[in-house]
């Protein structure tokens, strides 16, 4: 069996089933379909597929249950490589039962602000995709493997349909967000290693877009903010990081990842947005990867670019306005500190939703606002036209220093200068504390009272 890395202690070797139901033919095993054990960096629990064909009975689950509890105690992340039938049918509801200890095991582990990171190889279904193996924070796929809950076989037998050749599989789960990555088997270790911070994995970077020509007042700025070429979230989240796991989702709008800041900075969880109107997809993911922050506890840094969230007919039907809400609260509830950075547009509550931290910061030429200026003349002046637009931008006051002025935020930062966002981002996290987002915006509150 191919181990990711070597073991330098076995687990729970001793530890066999029986036959609990006398079931007709079965003998139990003399191995286990599970091994698992120590080594330099981690908790290995690595499903044996040559074994059972990988199921998961009463002794598959126990070796897992102590498994999690030893990675705890000895405050390990865990690694999850999966290779799986089920949950073993010769015994019965005995092997059923221990999707909900490992599951329970695994929630403790995670409780106890543990990283734990999965690798499905083929195939992965039945009762360990659905128990603890779809726990882990990070889930990569190897290319070509099946995965679901039912295999393919037991699906069509069940459904009375065929299923289409791309059900079932590893690039499909990747589509549906259901894992961050699919993998060559060769290359899993090196993915596990950047998952754990052993190896970096950096953005590829974006060379820099040229200035637009300056336009003068609150307009320019917003047409400055827009120009096409400008740095968006990816680019600047790869220009801040030296290493970056994605935490993948179906929004192409939002991304996420766990990273390594730049300049010898610590780890973090960043997410940055891509110019674009997010979907409740792309909150769901937001709030993902703010909930990994918290339980790592890991600083978090969001990357602001948005003209507001989508208002389509199908994110109203999935709840926009539920997942900005529930984004908030997320923010609201992170114990860890947080720091957002508003690189372009910030575009209503959309915007709002990431840049609730405890440092706002934003570029030189960076707009926030409660609506876009040509909103805002649609409403008031019943016309969008450029003039209508610029005249409201005026009145909006959306520019960086407006937004120093009416104290929400924090700081400028200089245009086309990474190195400079690099560092406004490093002191703002070193000055900042978890909680000062509440109390900045509590004072901007009192102070515009009369």
């Amino acid at each position: 069996m191919e181990l990711l890395h070597p073991i330098e202690a076995e687990w729970d070797a001793d530890v066999l089933g029986s036959d609990p139901l006398r079931f007709p033919g079965y003998a139990p095993p003399g191995e286990e379909s599970v091994l698992t054990g120590r080594t330099a960096h981690y908790a290995l629990i690595q499903g044996r597929f040559d074994v059972m064909a990988g199921s998961m009975g009463a002794a598959h689950g126990e070796r897992v249950v102590r498994a999690y509890r030893r990675a705890t105690a000895l405050r390990l992340p865990v690694v999850v490589v999966s290779a799986s039938g089920g949950a073993r049918m010769q015994e019965g509801m005995v092997a059923l039962i221990q999707m909900a200890r490992t599951a329970a095991a695994a929630s403790d582990h995670a409780a106890a602000g543990l990283l734990s990171v999965a690798v499905h190889r083929a195939p992965t279904t039945g009762g360990v995709f659905a128990s603890y193996a779809s726990l882990c924070d990070l889930r990569a796929a190897t290319a070509g493997a099946t995965i679901g809950f039912a295999g393919p076989r037991v699906a069509e037998l069940t459904t009375h349909e065929a299923l289409p050749a791309s059900s079932h599989t590893a690039e499909s789960a990747y589509r549906a967000g259901l894992v961050d990555a699919v993998v060559a088997p060769d290359r899993a270790r090196e993915w596990v290693e950047a998952c754990l911070g052993l190896r970096a994995c950096p953005l590829p970077s974006v060379d820099p877009a040229e200035p637009p020509p300056p336009v003068a007042g609150p307009w320019g700025k917003v047409l400055a903010a827009r120009v096409p070429g400008r740095w968006s979230g990816r680019a600047w989240a790869a220009a801040l990081t030296s290493s970056w796991v994605d935490l993948h989702g179906t929004d192409p709008t939002i991304r996420a990842g766990l990273c390594t800041l730049r300049a010898g900075g610590p780890r973090a969880v960043v997410i940055a947005m891509e110019r674009g109107a997010p979907t409740p997809a792309g909150y769901r993911l937001a709030q993902r990867a703010i909930g990994l922050a918290g339980k790592l506890g890991l600083p978090l840094v969001t990357l602001i670019d948005t003209p507001g969230a989508d208002p389509g007919p199908e994110s109203e039907a999935g709840g926009i306005a539920r997942e900005i809400a529930r984004t908030l609260a997320a923010m609201a509830a992170l114990p860890t500190v947080s720091v957002a950075v508003c690189v372009g547009e910030g575009g209503s509550g959309g915007a709002l939703a990431l840049g609730f931290a405890d440092r706002l910061l934003m570029l030189e030429d960076a707009v926030f606002s409660v609506i876009r200026p040509e909103g805002a003349a649609a409403i008031l002046d019943r016309r969008a036209t450029a003039d209508a637009a610029a005249r409201r931008a005026e009145q909006l006051r959306l520019t960086a220093p407006d937004m120093i002025e009416l104290g929400i935020a924090d700081a400028v930062v200089p245009e086309g200068d990474p190195a400079a966002v690099a560092a406004a981002v490093g002191a703002a996290l070193g000055a900042a504390a978890p909680g000062d987002r509440r109390q900045r915006f509590d004072q901007a509150t009192m102070q515009h009272l009369r």
